[in-house]
């Protein structure tokens, strides 16, 4: 079918057809997993693939992950060719055998034959709750090399011809410290993909397998014209920025993270020379989650509706050093890879700043926190994985928004009444921050505190960031504040963490963990800032009288709800002179 024979409403039937399956692929994940990882903070995703395993459709879930679905594909075809026969399921999480991101992270995929014939994929991925390793939740900042983070995959079957390979299964119930979330993790994903095949079978059914096919290759075809039509609109360059993570350990030694944006006329090219190289912890990211991060950054830029299918991706291009942080070499760690996906993120938008600044954001909160914890409560073990977000900096036109999930992902946090229902852990407080968000003309988003307390001895392990590289404000808007991590014993002494200690921390009945994220980064000078905005946060609770008259010059009178008017022209000339 010619270029000229496709019917643009029927393409647009077709395209809102497969992203429909897709998300009620996500409905299907989230509404059938047993663990909380999953069910509640939602760190999954589905996706739709036609038979050469190019993604068609992505469900409304995580976009850094995006490029680990084309990646594990293209070992998909490598390995099994035209091996693969109808009721086969695939298993996957080997990052470097797999094209996977670590090893939490189960890809469960399904060919979908119609007739005999392949006609697509089903793809899931979804983070588990515990894969083994030497710690539960299977990350620890100090595992030096992937064997020791628990189970590596490979890509094999874990359905053959419609029957379950039950030796595959048995090792997954022996390696895990979590059995009954695990499997039943598994299961859901199992039943994503079935819906995914009857939505494809469908839509052959409506269609006819070559039509399909040649409005698929349309789709792909549409989605490059529209972002390369985005990419011409910027002006030609070089664009270099350089965004750091604090470093592991007690004596940190800061990491750069180190992107050049290339604009040639339809095209990007994002460059990650000079980044620091491997390094002997579990932070190594591995390169299909940089790429998505890069993806996901330049998407950003775009104000039309691109179909969310791989050919918006042709036009850029990323590459990495291999043995650098965004791309290690086996077998390096890389349990917490996500701290660096984010930092990419970041990097991108400070390069993506200098061409538009107006569509571009400040520094977020540096990606979820995660307390990764376990223990033996009345007789059974028990594994907590808190991924905590977050808040983002401010854009052009707009302050920074709190309680959301990071740009980069499509998270949650977990209900309160979640965590104590399940687990022996009491949350004492669950807010925002006033005072902690990027000064601005357009203030950053509120660093979040969430304070945990432990009613059964518990081993716990943090990955956190941003302590001392805040995150970053533009166009003369001031950073975030910084993260804070606390450990309280029950006599009230207190223990500051590092953001990514080197070891695990026993921590026992009745001591505490207070965890404060750091806020969004500010857009535009502060002094410039409507004091009415100041006004409605001061009466939000966003900021303090202090901190309105330090941040932004605005004075109030002693009723603390009016503005002094005179007052705030002094302040604000004064602090005007004091930087000359």
């Amino acid at each position: 079918m010619s270029m000229r024979e496709i019917d643009p409403i029927t393409l647009e039937v077709i395209r809102n057809a497969l992203a429909s399956t897709a998300d009620e692929m996500a409905l299907i994940v989230m509404r059938s997993a047993y663990s909380p990882v999953v069910r509640d903070i939602m760190d999954y995703s589905t996706a739709l693939c036609d038979a050469q395993g190019r993604v068609i459709a992505q469900g409304l879930t995580l976009p850094i992950q995006l490029c680990s679905f084309p990646r594990i594909m293209g070992f998909v075809r490598e390995r099994y060719g035209d091996g693969l026969k109808p009721g086969d399921i695939l298993i996957a999480n080997d990052p470097y055998g797999s094209g996977g991101q670590h090893l939490p992270d189960i890809y469960i995929l399904k060919p979908i034959f119609v007739t005999g014939r392949l006609s697509g994929f089903a793809a899931t991925v979804a983070h588990h709750t515990d894969l083994g390793g030497i710690v539960p939740g299977s990350v620890a900042i100090y595992a030096t090399e992937i064997q020791q983070e628990g189970l590596r995959i490979p890509l094999l079957k874990l359905y053959e011809a419609g029957e379950p390979v039950d030796s595959v299964f048995r090792i997954l119930e022996a390696n895990t410290r979590s059995p009954v979330e695990v499997l039943g993790d598994i299961r859901a994903q199992i039943a994503a993909c079935n819906v995914a095949e009857e939505g494809l079978k469908t839509l052959i059914g409506r269609y006819g397998a070559e039509e399909l096919d040649a409005y698929i290759d349309a789709l792909h075809d549409h989605a490059e014209a529209m972002m390369r039509d985005v990419i011409r609109a910027l002006p030609n360059g070089v664009y270099r920025a350089t965004d750091y993570i604090d470093g592991v350990g007690e004596n940190p030694e800061p990491l750069p993270i180190v992107a050049t944006v290339t604009v040639a006329e339809d095209t990007i090219d994002i460059d990650f020379t000079g980044t620091a190289d491997q390094v002997a912890a579990s932070i190594n990211c591995p390169i299909s989650l940089p790429e998505s991060a890069a993806f996901c950054a330049i998407r950003c830029l775009s104000q039309q509706d691109i179909p969310n299918c791989e050919g918006y991706l042709r036009p850029i291009a990323v590459r990495a050093p291999e043995g650098c942080l965004v791309n290690p070499r086996y077998p390096a760690a890389c349990g917490a890879r996500g701290v660096v996906g984010y930092r990419v993120f970041d990097a991108i938008m400070q390069a993506l700043a200098q061409i538009v600044p107006e569509r571009a954001m400040g520094g977020s909160e540096g990606g979820p926190y995660l307390l990764a914890a376990g223990g033996m409560h009345e007789g059974r073990p028990f594994v907590l994985n808190e991924m905590v977000v977050g808040t983002w900096g401010a854009r052009a036109g707009k302050d920074g928004i709190e309680g959301i999930s990071n740009p980069a992902a499509n998270l949650s946090n977990q209900p309160v009444e979640m965590i104590e229902a399940d687990m022996p852990v009491e949350v004492l407080s669950y807010g925002l921050v006033p005072d902690s968000g990027g000064p601005g003309e357009f203030r950053g988003g509120l660093s979040f505190i969430r304070e945990l307390r432990f009613l059964a001895p518990i081993r716990f392990v943090l990955r956190g960031d941003r302590r001392d590289h805040p995150p970053f404000g533009f166009e003369g808007g001031g950073a975030g504040a910084p993260s804070v991590h606390i450990l309280i014993r029950a006599d009230g002494s207190e223990q500051v963490l590092p953001t990514m200690p080197m070891e695990s921390f026993a921590a026992r009945t009745g001591d505490v963990f207070r965890l404060i994220g750091a806020g969004g980064g500010g857009y535009g000078d502060a002094l410039k800032r409507d004091p009415i905005r100041v006004a409605d946060d001061l009466r939000e609770g966003k900021v303090t009288v202090a901190g309105a008259a330090r941040d932004y010059g605005v004075i109030f009178d002693a009723d603390g709800a009016t503005i002094d008017q005179v007052a705030t022209t002094s302040r604000r000339a004064e602090l005007v002179g004091a930087r000359s």
